[in-house]
């Protein structure tokens, strides 16, 4: 018996992996965070199991309860699909869920998932890396009701770097994110707010940090959608990368000077 926690993608429902998808399908149990996995993403769920599938949706429950319908499964020898929104790997509360596993002796796997913040630079076509702009992408949040932020990672402090910024659960405590970002990154500094992105509903906001609170607050978002900052946003001209110029060898192209890399 296994616990299989994958990452159920940005909320598209054809975002998830081929491995997610199967295992999906494959769990006599399915338990999944329904306030963030649409339920197109379990629409399938243990259609290939060997007995009538046990899907739950989570979102009511609390840690105690999660871990019980885990025990009981883990009792009758029935794999698990625990299904996350995102990647498991990011604000997923994995660590919680797979501590108390180790404790109890269960095993687990974890089926990487495509994070939020790829699918909202997808939404914006652009990419969070350019040469001499942003080599740098910085995933943090900012703390409302979730647990107080570490010693070290106040955003004002990760802002010192200008790096690209992917803020997750902060457009709540959009006034203090624009409050925070301004002094290093400047009042012009692009920003974008993604809502939902994948989702049906995704709705994308573009402005600056002098006037992207007053657009999320026309919109009234709340939760449920990614802030992403800095200068790739709306780049001005930078140079090509290294990557694909003909002058540049490297070990499957190499060049006139027989220096490849």
């Amino acid at each position: 018996m296994t616990v299989h926690f994958i990452g159920a993608g940005p909320g598209a429902a054809d975002l998830i992996t081929v491995r997610g998808r199967a295992l999906i399908r494959a769990c006599p149990v399915v338990l999944y965070a329904g306030s963030l996995v649409p339920p197109e993403l379990v629409a399938e769920a243990g259609a290939e199991a060997d007995r009538p599938p046990l899907v739950v949706d989570t979102a009511p429950l609390d840690l105690g309860a999660i871990l019980q319908l885990i025990q009981q499964a883990d009792a009758e020898g029935l794999d698990v699909a625990r299904v996350h929104s995102g990647d498991p790997s990011l604000y997923g509360a994995l660590g919680e869920q797979t501590r108390r596993l180790d404790a109890l002796g269960i095993a687990w796997a974890v089926v990487p998932g495509v994070p939020a913040f790829a699918a909202a630079a997808a939404a914006l076509g652009r990419e969070l890396t350019l040469p001499e702009v942003s080599q740098t992408v910085i995933l943090t949040r900012t703390a409302v009701r979730a647990s107080k932020m570490p010693p070290g990672e106040e955003l004002a402090r990760l802002a010192a770097s200008r790096a690209t910024l992917a803020l997750h659960l902060s457009v709540g405590n959009i006034e203090r994110v624009v409050a925070d970002l301004t002094p290093a990154y400047g009042a012009d500094c692009p920003v974008a707010v993604v809502y939902r992105a994948s989702w049906p509903e995704e709705t994308v906001l573009k402005g600056t940090l002098a006037d992207i609170a007053q657009a999320v607050k026309r919109q009234d978002l709340k939760r449920s959608a990614m802030i992403l900052v800095g200068r790739v946003l709306d780049p001005p001209d930078f140079p090509d990368s290294h990557l694909y110029d003909a002058g540049h060898a490297r070990h499957l192209r190499p060049g006139d000077s027989g220096n490849a890399q």
